[in-house]
């Protein structure tokens, strides 16, 4: 089956598991490195005076089965503040060497605390310190005032022994993007490319869950 969702178009009877077949597309670029990030995504979010906003984020986790993708980043970043106001993001994957790419849209919420610890201690020490010692999107007057500020909380959190896991600041952690609509997109010759789009609803369950109907799949023109 894995090899079916790798092949050079999509079936005529579209499937019913597209985020399996995203999965494999996100697996397979990454067994091959097809790029320095071949898990980079570009995250879309809204503010509040309805003015978009892109930024090239990575994809941590792609969880096909309920079917949501999760980033990392600081609570307090610019991201997080239009999510706040909206929740309706979107994210794309683009891999110009195997001419594929997803589109999703859907809904971002907090991941839960648990997860998002686990996650910090995977990182190394330098990593967690950045978390601790940025003030994501916030302005500064220079390089070294960041650098400064960045020696002073390592100081603060007693962070000279590297071997010492820091954790998480509360201000940290995870965003799951809950996908009610995805796009699969192969590429084509003279641009007759090969798309296909599913939807679906969602209802919350938790303020990170959601039950979700099924997927409806409809193939588009190029």
């Amino acid at each position: 089956m894995s090899e079916d969702r790798l092949g050079e178009r999509l079936p005529d009877n579209l499937p019913d598991d597209p985020m399996h077949w995203a999965e494999a597309w996100l697996a397979a670029a990454t067994t091959d490195q097809v790029q320095r990030n071949p898990n980079s995504m570009t995250l879309v979010t809204v503010d509040g005076a309805g003015e978009p906003s892109a930024r090239v984020v990575l994809c941590k986790s792609f969880v096909a089965d309920p079917g949501y993708v999760v980033l990392y980043t600081n609570y307090h970043s610019a991201k997080c503040a239009d999510i706040a106001n909206n929740p309706n993001v979107a994210v794309l994957f683009h891999w110009d060497t195997l001419g594929r790419q997803i589109r999703i849209e859907g809904t971002a919420v907090m991941s839960p605390e648990a997860e998002s610890d686990a996650y910090f201690e995977t990182r190394d020490h330098g990593s967690q310190l950045g978390a601790w010692g940025s003030d994501q999107s916030k302005p500064i007057s220079s390089r070294a005032e960041f650098l400064d500020q960045l020696q002073a909380r390592a100081a603060e959190l007693g962070a000279d022994d590297e071997d010492r896991p820091l954790p998480r600041p509360p201000h940290w952690g995870g965003i799951r993007v809950w996908a009610t609509s995805i796009e699969l997109w192969i590429e084509g010759k003279d641009r007759i490319h090969d798309r296909a789009r599913w939807s679906r609803k969602l209802a919350p369950e938790s303020d990170e869950l959601f039950t979700a109907t099924p997927w409806v799949g409809t193939r588009l023109q190029p």
